[in-house]
């Protein structure tokens, strides 16, 4: 399906502005993107902005042919005192013609202890009205203790319902869950609805994401399985980097005009 929706995230472009990050993600020839609203990381977009603010990113988004097809909307839906600002992120994806918003399950308020599997569950359950009137769908990420797409199967599978799919990100099953990622994509596969393409250098626990073909997760191997199949999930590039940061804004830029380069060899049309 060398024809899928292929975007980058701004969060590629942390520590700078979404003007910046729209401006290197058309430069590098992208036609879609995802935005990204997480509080107090990168508020590229949020629910506290003015609306003159937010009419401005889409008038950009407008200008540089760039079309929004998900957001990183990320909240700790176990932490119920947090499921407010989560539902503001569906109504701001909403305002945005955004299909996706991207969270991870996250951890319980502090002093809440463990939540068990139903309770895990319940809390899901409890915003699909939300996505229900704003025809959205929600993809959880493999990140933190659900740390492999398998993890992460199991919770999706439990919620049953279409509106809920599971977010693999080919680094952060490696990062966090020390997993092969072939095998653990394979095994979650048909729950997935949303594909991070990430690469990932150095050891396998250190903060280390580079270009697209810069580091060991098996791209050519994992686009033929994903292919085969069928299927069609949108491809999205995230770059993170190492902890000192990319050092320039056109040191990102490179990264993600390195990483469409990638892409054009793999066979992809952008």
């Amino acid at each position: 399906m060398k024809n899928r929706k292929i975007a980058v995230t701004t969060n590629c472009y942390h520590g700078y502005s979404v003007e910046e990050a729209i401006a290197g993600i058309k430069a590098a020839g992208f036609r879609y993107v995802e935005l990204t609203a997480m509080k107090g990381w990168v508020e590229h977009v949020f629910p506290d902005h003015s609306f003159a603010q937010l009419l401005k990113v889409k008038d950009l988004l407008d200008e540089a042919g760039l079309q929004a097809i998900g957001m990183s909307g990320h909240v700790s839906l176990m932490d119920g005192t947090k499921r407010e600002d989560f539902i503001n992120n569906i109504r701001l994806a909403r305002f945005f013609d955004i299909p996706c918003i991207l969270t991870f399950v996250g951890e319980p308020a502090e002093g809440e202890g463990e939540l068990s599997m139903e309770e895990t569950v319940s809390r899901i359950r409890s915003v699909l009205p939300e996505l229900e009137k704003y025809d959205m769908t929600m993809a959880l990420e493999v990140a933190g203790k659900q740390s492999s797409g398998v993890a992460v199967k199991e919770i999706v599978e439990k919620v049953a319902s279409p509106r809920v799919v599971t977010a693999y990100d080919t680094a952060n099953a490696i990062f966090y869950g020390d997993v092969d990622t072939m095998a653990d994509l394979s095994a979650c596969l048909d729950t997935v609805g949303y594909i991070h393409i990430k690469d990932k250098a150095a050891g396998r626990q250190e903060w280390s994401f580079p270009a697209l073909g810069q580091g060991y997760v098996p791209f050519p191997e994992v686009f033929a399985m994903v292919d085969e199949s069928g299927n069609d999930s949108p491809y999205v590039v995230e770059i993170e980097f190492t902890p000192e940061g990319p050092g320039s804004v056109e040191a990102v830029n490179q990264a993600v005009l390195d990483s469409a380069n990638y892409l054009k060899a793999q066979g992809f049309v952008l």
